[in-house]
């Protein structure tokens, strides 16, 4: 007997706002967060947009002196890890602490650090580099500076597995879970990479949007103008639960985790395979996994980064594997609103699927105003819509060929 896992607490920060409420309300608005950026000066750079999180001060959730000794990453997890956490009602004592982990993971950790003080190393000389350097920059202090912060001592791991690190972070932690090493986990993804060196190192790769006139209009997946995506930040954390933990406590419940799916392309490193095999197993496992027919999925939260090879063969995928259902549900792509968060984009995008779940209302894929002959799908154009949806799917995939897929189903007593 698998144990059953549902969701009991929601957290986000997004460019759209930083909380769910406000977040969820600009989804449903088909409002954008992108706008120039403003973390640094632009001039000389092709890119000049992004989807950047707006108001966000740190001393809000933390002390100034500990937040100066953690990275922007692990301040946004901080934050979501907070509002997830009083969602669901949660209690963290010695009682329980050791069935509580935290699993929340990001693409590249806090690259403001690497730049700030690789450039202090090169003017000033070593001993001019802080000794926060190192705990401030890796990967998996987010899920550390959360475990601590909460008393979690169960499961405590991250995972780097690029754009699809925070829907691995889920997905492991309902597999944690449903073994019986953790009743609790806190988990998702988050990112804050909107750093001269990495906007430089995306749009030498030809990988960003350059749509500069018009920062509002540059994210746009599926539709036949698409030129690159437009980089975000921000984070999206989720509590997990074992089922009858969660009754026994009387805790609200948003949604039941179901399916969990993980592949790889062995393809090439940025670019996904031309015969979508990676992302097609990856649903197809997740399918399985949930013991459902791939009719019985209503909504696809794509990973629909409105870059033209990705949009093509999620596409093809989603055609592969769902047939003539293919275009009988809905798709769309959040990250023409929220941008592409990188690390925290699967973690983001799942809460979202839980909140359609919740809501029965789907979010749009905005600025979808040119049709491609290669995306022929609904993608939920402009407008955001009611629907009957029973299981939510949300994708996420990330360079190096590594390939996620979670299904969620509605949660009825």
């Amino acid at each position: 007997m698998r144990r059953r896992v549902v969701v009991t607490g929601l957290g986000l920060i997004t460019p759209c706002g930083n909380d769910v409420p406000s977040t969820w309300q600009a989804l449903m608005e088909g409002r954008s967060g992108a706008d120039y950026i403003r973390k640094f000066d632009t001039e000389g750079f092709d890119v000049k947009i992004a989807c950047e999180v707006k108001n966000f001060n740190p001393e809000d959730f933390l002390d100034r002196k500990e937040a100066r000794r953690m990275g922007a990453f692990t301040h946004f997890a901080i934050a979501a890890s907070d509002e997830a956490i009083k969602d669901s009602g949660l209690k963290i004592d010695e009682s329980n602490a050791d069935m509580v982990g935290t699993y929340i993971s990001s693409g590249i950790g806090d690259f403001w650090a690497i730049e700030r003080e690789h450039e202090k190393l090169l003017k000033q000389g070593p001993k001019k580099v802080s000794p926060f350097f190192i705990v401030s920059a890796i990967v998996n202090l987010a899920a550390g500076n959360v475990s601590i912060r909460y008393g979690a001592k169960g499961p405590n791991s991250a995972t780097a597995t690029a754009c699809s690190a925070g829907a691995h972070a889920i997905g492991d932690s309902f597999r944690i879970i449903e073994r019986g090493d953790a009743d609790v986990m806190i988990c998702g993804g988050t990112e804050s990479a909107i750093t001269p060196m990495s906007v430089a190192g995306f749009d030498s790769m030809r990988a960003l949007s350059r749509r500069n006139d018009e920062p509002t209009k540059a994210s746009r997946p599926f539709d036949a103008t698409r030129d690159g995506f437009v980089i975000g930040e921000g984070a999206g954390i989720m509590i997990l639960e074992e089922m009858e933990h969660a009754k026994a406590r009387g805790a609200k419940i948003y949604a039941e985790v179901v399916g969990y799916g993980m592949t790889g392309d062995a393809y090439h490193v940025t670019q996904p395979d031309e015969t979508a095999s990676g992302a097609v197993r990856a649903m197809q496992r997740a399918i399985k996994d949930a013991g459902i027919e791939p009719k019985q999925i209503g909504y696809i939260n794509a990973h629909g980064t409105s870059t033209p090879y990705n949009d093509k063969f999620e596409t093809l995928a989603i055609k592969k594997v769902f047939g003539d259902h293919a275009y009988r549900l809905a798709v769309s792509s959040t990250k023409s609103m929220i941008g592409h968060a990188l690390g925290a984009a699967g973690g983001i995008e799942a809460v979202i699927c839980v909140l359609a779940l919740k809501h029965q209302m789907l979010p749009p894929t905005i600025n979808y105003e040119n049709p491609d002959p290669d995306c022929d799908l609904d993608y939920v154009p402009n407008k955001a819509r009611p629907a009957q949806i029973e299981y939510a799917l949300t994708n996420s995939f990330g360079f190096g060929g590594t390939n996620a897929c979670l299904i969620f189903k509605r949660y009825e007593e």
